[in-house]
């Protein structure tokens, strides 16, 4: 599948299909990341099936405090440096979007969802899925898509099928602003406050 704009390829937008009946997940819990590197969450989109764990490392020589208040998952890790916060449970599906109560700039998407078969566009705004045949709720969401997700039903033969999604959206991806000077004073006023730092 193949999902593009007016501007052309769409890159990160998550595709999945929801079958008719649910499909029981099985084995263990994946654990998967969010980091945050450069004062930005890595990847900022992420999609991840109910019951996922999801960590937070900290690959900033600053702290973050990672938090979200979406209906779908409200939860708030205190501040931190590493890999010591704990992992957090996206048991509900829906739309999560994730912050840093430090650095406003930063923003994250945890697209939750029910059913195994989706994924995220690459830079060619291409996704692979597999999904025997059946009927499905095809949906398609990206961060800057105007309104809700787009969704239809999608009937799939035994053949591998071609498909092309044109969305509307905001326009181009904003550019990230590195932080002003009165933004690094503080980003060092933190660095200095941190009690696991060892003093010269």
């Amino acid at each position: 599948m193949t999902v593009v704009d007016a501007n052309g390829m769409l890159v990160d937008a998550v595709v999945s299909l929801e079958p008719a009946r649910p499909v029981a997940a099985g084995g263990a819990p994946r654990t998967v990341e969010m980091d945050q590197v450069n004062s930005q969450f890595v990847p900022a989109v992420l999609a991840v099936r109910t019951g996922t764990l999801v960590r937070f490392p900290n690959n900033d020589q600053i702290r973050h405090q990672v938090y979200s208040f979406s209906a779908a998952k409200r939860f708030e890790l205190p501040l931190f440096q590493g890999s010591t916060a704990a992992p957090v449970r996206f048991d509900q599906a829906g739309l999560v979007t994730v912050g840093c109560n430090i650095h406003d700039w930063m923003l994250g998407y945890i697209v939750v969802l029910d059913t195994p078969y989706f994924g995220k566009t690459g830079s060619d705004g291409r996704v692979q899925l597999d999904a025997p045949a059946g009927n499905y709720t095809l949906r398609v969401w990206h961060p800057r898509i105007k309104g809700a997700a787009l969704a239809e039903p999608v009937a799939l033969a035994r053949e591998a099928v071609q498909r092309r999604v044109t969305l509307q959206t905001t326009g181009a991806a904003p550019a990230v602003a590195p932080p002003d000077a009165r933004v690094r004073a503080l980003q060092d006023k933190f660095r200095r406050a941190d009690p696991q730092k060892p003093k010269p």
